[in-house]
Formats: structure tokens, C-alpha cells, sequence
């Protein structure tokens, strides 16, 4: 996708009719970020975060067009087609009546489809993100993608840069045409687009990374997640799949997606003959012609002590079926008057973990309580010890996560691991 365009506002005055939601009764076939490093915590970016469970698009956080890009002919972003309803945001294509010429970027461009794009207020940086989303049954896009300006100083000083992160670009139909296999799986790319000294532009892309798949995008909701690591690496998750993994072009910068994108979700034309047009009779049809956002959400990495108080928190959003887990059944650990004990905690909101420690008897030699910030975290906690135990029967750890203040019959989950200890 190429995006090097002048501001222009647009007025339109097409009709959305309300259609039927899609069947929603299929579970979602994955939810929340991959685990943190150590140390860290995922928390919920709500400026980038929206079930769109309202009756309109809330534009404190998005645009209802694309503020730098009128669309790719004949396809024309049009407010009109942008709408919230049903727990979704909605995308509806649709044929024009008649031609519309706009006169942008020095020229006249004739449009005759009506696409749609919201756009993010804010930009953004390293994080994980993802969308639940249904695609289109026509040959019009469902994308999920960030990008900058064209305009940050390269490091020659007289080149510049822009960047460009696609999550997921799709179709919701196949076709005779080569670039059919854009309807099934996940396709991600890393543009970095740049201007040399001689004033040259190249699109300097990272391989593609893809899910193959047999279904239609457009057959049902799919979960579309993409972890912006650092400067130099992504990874890309689709549904219950492992990751796949992705490094940035980096013969221009040593480190170049260094800069804040802004979030984008479009409905759009893609150029012809790679992909066809979509027809009349698809884009009148409205079981085939809407894209389906159900939601999308944004976590940024904390520390796991930070307790993100600077930001409100839903907590009528259960992001995940709250659990403590220990990364494995048994720990070997030296002996010492204090034990480093790995886990990781989901909670939709702040609450405790209780750690208990049990002799081969089933006698309790020690308890600790730690805070559990709201979030997806991934800890190491010393528990301290009175003295050195003794060597030889494994010792039981459990661990119970709870609502603060709470106790043994309020617990929501709990683990346990057996601890053999070593000289």
C-alpha cells in the first residue's frame, strides 16, 4: 500500500442501511497477548482499545476517514460507509451511482466505489495489537495496519524515511486473478519507505510473513495480532497459532522502525489486474459487501510493580479467565534462606496472590501475599525464609490469586509446584 498523500477532507452524503449482524455465536479462538518477558506486564492501551459495543464511533480515539489518503481508484473513502452498531464497527462497500471525480494531489481522479477507513487520533509505538475481525465477501480490503509520515530525517541528512506496519492485509473472495490468495490466512509486511539524497523513492520491504489457510477470510471471525517488539523485530499471531517472526529492512538504518505509527483499519480497493475490482452485484449485496470489526485492543509492557494507576481501567472487561501458573511441575533450587519462584498471573483487575509453603508432611513452613496489578504478567518473587531448609523431600508451593483483602474460599485459581532443593 502506498501512502504518500495531502491532507483532504471529504464530504459525502451516501446512505448506510442497518443490516443483519453476523452469526456470533463462535467462540473466540484466541484472546490476549503473548507472555511478557520477565519482569514485565502487559496492560490494556486504551487509546487504541475499543469493543465498539456503542452506537457510534467514539471520536475521541478515531477518525471516520483517512486523513492523509482519499483511497486507492476507483475506490473512494467515504464517512458514510463507517458505522458502529450491533457490538461492531462496520465497513460497507458499495457502488457509486454515478462517477465522482475529486481533485487531489495535483490531479482529477475519478472514483465509483465507496470504501471506508478509521484512523487512530493518536500515534503509537512498541506494543502488542490485535483485532477480531470478518472480513468482506467481495475483492475489497480488511486490513489491519499502522504507518508514519514520509518525512523523518534518514541518516544522511538530506534522505528521509516513513514507515509502514501491516498486521494483516486481506479479500474475502478468490478469483481468477494472482493475487487471489489475499482471500484465506494472514499476510503481514514491514514497508520502510525511502528517499535518497537523489530524491528516489524505494519501498524497501521485509519478507513477508503468511499463514496459510484453507477458509475464506470472509467464512467467520478470525483474531489478527501483531507484537511491534523494538526497532528491528515483529511477530505476527494468528488465532491459536504459534508465532511467526519478522525482521525489519535495516541497509538504510541499523535500527529503523524507530518512530510512532498511526493506527489504520480500511476498506479499500486494491490495484487491478493483481486483484479485480469488486463487481456490482457483490457490493449490492449486504450478506457479502460489510467488514466485521468485533473488536480491537492495544497492551503496552510495564514493569510488574508499576501499577498503572495513571490510567482507568474497565473492569466490565474480562480480557482473560483469570489464573497464576508456574512455568513448570517441579523447580530445582539451591539451598539458601530464600527462594526466587517463577510464575505468571492473568487478572482483569488488581488482585493478591497467596503464596504458601508446605513440608513433605503437608506441614505450612512459610506464607507470603504479593499484589497482583491488573494485567498479564511474567515475575520472579523471593520468597524469604526464617533459615536454610533442609535437604531431601521435595517441598509444595501453592499459589491462590484472589480480590484483594481476600482468603482460601474467595480464591479464583491456583497452582502448585514441588520445589527440590540442591547443595
Amino acid at each position: 500500500m502506498i501512502r504518500r498523500f495531502f491532507l483532504i477532507a471529504l464530504l459525502s452524503h451516501s446512505i448506510v442501511f442497518p443490516q443483519e449482524p453476523p452469526n456470533y455465536d463462535n467462540q473466540e479462538t484466541r484472546l490476549g497477548p503473548p507472555q511478557p518477558p520477565m519482569g514485565k506486564r502487559w496492560v490494556l492501551n486504551p487509546d487504541f482499545s475499543d469493543e465498539f459495543n456503542g452506537t457510534e464511533l467514539d471520536t475521541t480515539k478515531w477518525l471516520d476517514h483517512h486523513p492523509t489518503w482519499i483511497g486507492r481508484a476507483p475506490g473512494l473513502f467515504m464517512s458514510s460507509q463507517v458505522s458502529v452498531g450491533d457490538g461492531f464497527l462496520k465497513m460497507e462497500g458499495k457502488k457509486l451511482e454515478k462517477d465522482t471525480v475529486v481533485h487531489a494531489y495535483g490531479k482529477d481522479i475519478t472514483f465509483n466505489i465507496a470504501g471506508a477507513a478509521v484512523v487512530s487520533k493518536k500515534a503509537t509505538k512498541f506494543g502488542y495489537y490485535e483485532c477480531r475481525v470478518k472480513a468482506a465477501a467481495t475483492t475489497m480490503s480488511t486490513t489491519f495496519w499502522f504507518s508514519s509520515s514520509n518525512n523523518f530525517k534518514g541518516p544522511n541528512d538530506c534522505d528521509r524515511y516513513g514507515l509502514e506496519w501491516d498486521i494483516h492485509e486481506s479479500i474475502g473472495r478468490e478469483g481468477d486473478f494472482s493475487g487471489s490468495y489475499f482471500a484465506s490466512g494472514m499476510h503481514s509486511n514491514a514497508h520502510f519507505w525511502y528517499t535518497d539524497c537523489n530524491g528516489k523513492k524505494h519501498d524497501h520491504r521485509a519478507p513477508q510473513v503468511k499463514f496459510e489457510d484453507a477458509k475464506l477470510t470472509s467464512e467467520d471471525f478470525n483474531v489478527y495480532g501483531g507484537w511491534w517488539r523494538d526497532e528491528s523485530t515483529a511477530s505476527y499471531y494468528y488465532n491459536n497459532r504459534p508465532p511467526k517472526h519478522q525482521k525489519f529492512y535495516d541497509k538504510v538504518k541499523k535500527k529503523p522502525f524507530d518512530q510512532p505509527m498511526y493506527m489504520r483499519l480500511v476498506n479499500e480497493t486494491y490495484p487491478f489486474p493483481w486483484i479485480e475490482l469488486p463487481n456490482a452485484e457483490e457490493l449490492a449485496d449486504p450478506t457479502k459487501n460489510i467488514v466485521y470489526y468485533d473488536w480491537v485492543r492495544a497492551y503496552r509492557l510495564v514493569d510488574v510493580n508499576d501499577p498503572n494507576s495513571e490510567v482507568e481501567k474497565d473492569p466490565t472487561l474480562k480480557l482473560y479467565h483469570e489464573n497464576v501458573t508456574f512455568p513448570s511441575a517441579t523447580i530445582e533450587h539451591k539451598r539458601s534462606k530464600s527462594l526466587e519462584i517463577p510464575l505468571s498471573y492473568q487478572a482483569n483487575e488488581d488482585r493478591e496472590i497467596a503464596l504458601i509453603l508446605f513440608d513433605n508432611e503437608g506441614k505450612k513452613i512459610e506464607e507470603a501475599v504479593l499484589t497482583a496489578y491488573a494485567g498479564y504478567a511474567n515475575l520472579e518473587y523471593t520468597l524469604l525464609l526464617d533459615q536454610k531448609l533442609p535437604i531431601g523431600s521435595p517441598y509444595r508451593l501453592s499459589a491462590h490469586i484472589r480480590p484483594l483483602k481476600g482468603n482460601k474460599k474467595s480464591s479464583l485459581d491456583e497452582s502448585t509446584v514441588y520445589i527440590h532443593l540442591t547443595k
